[in-house]
């Protein structure tokens, strides 16, 4: 295992509510990515790949479409994929099986209309990230996929929304948020975090809880990396923080609660959150 002493060493020490940051998700790209290993770069890679997934979903539907964020792959290689497999004279390669997988169904038009091509991509974006080496990491992904499913399956039960169709994953604790009708899911004896989570979910200020769950989220990796003092596992949390940090930086300036409101209401979207929950 790759020992990153000097690099970990010269880190700054991050909270969440820091009001300014050394280091961006895409500076940290481009000065601390090429001192990793290549096992390690692969480990990063899965992180990056969540934008490429953004990318291509927006590029399937409009060639012409910008990005904001690169992943692994920029806006022409994106492209290739998507033309490669439209074509169908060679075979991709060179790019995740998911992400060729997913094309290639869409291609063949085999995902109906009503399904939500978001959740389809994520989902299988989660099972790959899932099968990585790394400890942590996998936890980390498990942990995220829960989180959401919880989060989703709370809001589905307050506006009487059939969340089902929207919990991600085939794990055992996937499967238990579907399919329970208990207030905990029955999850209580394997999820410490369920009843503070539960409570999160209850706040009324969106902006407040969604701070909240990332507070949830950064003292989860801070105790299950508490150890790692000087290996990836810590590379990779400070990457997921700095995230966390400039999206808070930046939703500040752009008054958060219209953000978040516009996050509910997507939940399912065919389906109209309460007048009383719209209203400042």
């Amino acid at each position: 295992m790759s020992k990153y002493y000097y690099l970990i060493a010269g880190l700054p020490e991050l909270a969440l509510e820091d009001n300014t940051l050394n280091y961006t998700v895409r500076s940290f790209r481009d000065e601390l990515y090429p001192d990793l290993s290549r096992k390690d770069k692969a480990l990063i890679d899965l992180f990056y790949l969540k934008f490429d997934n953004q990318n291509l979903l927006q590029l399937l539907k409009d060639k012409e479409f910008e990005p904001k964020h690169y992943g692994i792959y920029d806006k022409e290689e994106l492209l290739s994929l998507i033309n490669i497999i439209k074509v169908g004279e060679e075979q991709a390669k060179g790019f995740p099986g998911y992400l060729i997988s997913f094309v290639e169904n869409y291609m063949n038009e085999d995902y109906a209309e009503e399904v939500l091509l978001e959740n389809i991509l994520t989902s299988k974006y989660y099972e790959h990230a899932q099968k990585c080496s790394n400890k942590f990491v996998r936890s980390w992904f498990q942990f995220n996929q829960t989180i959401n499913n919880l989060l989703i399956a709370y809001a589905g039960r307050k506006y009487d929304i059939k969340y089902q169709e929207h919990i991600l994953g085939s794990d055992e604790i996937s499967n238990q948020i579907r399919i329970s009708g208990a207030r905990d899911f029955g999850l209580s004896n394997k999820l410490e975090y369920i009843t503070t989570l539960s409570q999160i979910a209850d706040e009324e200020n969106l902006v407040q809880r969604e701070k909240q769950i990332d507070q949830l989220r950064w003292n989860w990796m801070e105790e299950v990396t508490f150890f790692n003092y000087f290996t990836i596992e810590r590379v990779f949390v400070f990457l997921l923080q700095i995230e966390m940090v400039e999206r808070w930086l930046s939703l500040d300036k752009e008054e958060g609660n219209k953000y978040f409101r516009e996050i509910i209401s997507s939940l399912k979207q065919d389906v109209q959150i309460p007048e009383q929950f719209r209203k400042k």
